[in-house]
């Protein structure tokens, strides 16, 4: 599938910015199920002051602001051709070591919902419990947007029993890890039926399993991500592939705009995107 994609973050500052530095994380890299055809990242009112390949293997930009600012736009767009492989992405690569995937993160911490959906998984083989394991976080946790935030953990998300994608990557990774199988977050893109503007990118999981490698699962959806999906970056968990984090000096009220479009080659917007306070919860 042939999949055009404009992806566009605006930050408003009611007074000018001291300073701040954003790490960038808005460029798919070629992989299996992936092939870039075109891809260009502009920055207004900031500058770029690098890029490099992260522990992760994702590709980031730092850019920086240093007074005089009231308002920075990202614009990150591109084409990006793709094929279903069932969520399969292959065998581990990066910098970092399989066993990293593990470790446990504040988001991903398993309190005893997440031991107790853990030990409630069944199957014969580690795919068939994931497999498993995504249909019961589908079942268990509602989709809600605006009920959690990007500091939500998965423990607090189980409890709610609601929240967005984040959310359900978060749960998934706590819960497989505890089967003890590596798994991490993935954020990127996905064409949605009917809805080419959306108001924020998106976000699920992936498990290491023997003789497969890394395998996509999508419990917001009940899905293995499929053509429709486009990775981006992964980590341990949201904070290591945020579209845009960072920090900045001074005390500017900030106001986040995300506008976003993601089309198969040909088709038409059809309806109007909104602002976002997240840049994951699609």
């Amino acid at each position: 599938m042939h999949l055009k994609i404009t992806h566009t973050t605006e930050y408003l500052y009611d007074e000018p910015v001291a300073y701040a530095l954003q790490r960038l994380r808005l460029t798919p890299l070629p992989g299996l199920g992936q092939t870039v055809l075109n891809w260009a990242v502009a920055v207004d009112g900031a500058k770029v002051e690098a890029g490099y390949r992260d522990q992760f293997d994702n590709w980031v930009e730092l850019v920086s602001v240093e007074g005089g600012e009231h308002l920075i736009r990202v614009t990150a767009r591109g084409e990006v051709e793709t094929v279903d492989r069932t969520g399969i992405v292959g065998p581990h690569t990066g910098f970092v070591p399989l066993w990293l995937y593990l470790r446990e993160t504040p988001r991903t911490r398993p309190g005893k919902l997440v031991r107790d959906l853990a030990r409630s998984v069944k199957g014969d083989s580690e795919l068939a419990q994931m497999h498993a394991l995504m249909e019961a976080i589908h079942e268990t946790v509602a989709y809600q947007p605006g009920s959690t935030d990007s500091e939500t953990t998965a423990e607090q998300a189980l409890e709610a029993k609601s929240g967005v994608c984040q959310d359900h990557a978060h749960i998934f990774i706590a819960a497989a890890r505890q089967l003890h199988l590596p798994a991490r977050y993935v954020s990127g893109y996905l064409l949605m039926d009917g809805q080419i503007e959306q108001v924020a990118t998106h976000a699920w999981a992936e498990a290491h399993i023997p003789g497969l490698g890394w395998v996509g699962f999508d419990a917001a959806n009940k899905i293995c991500p499929d053509e429709r999906y486009v990775r981006v970056a992964t980590g341990l968990c949201y904070r290591d592939a945020a579209p845009v984090s960072g920090m900045r000096i001074g005390s500017a009220g900030e106001n986040l705009k995300v506008s976003l479009t993601v089309a198969a080659a040909g088709a038409q917007s059809q309806s109007q995107g909104e602002s976002g306070q997240s840049q994951t919860q699609a």
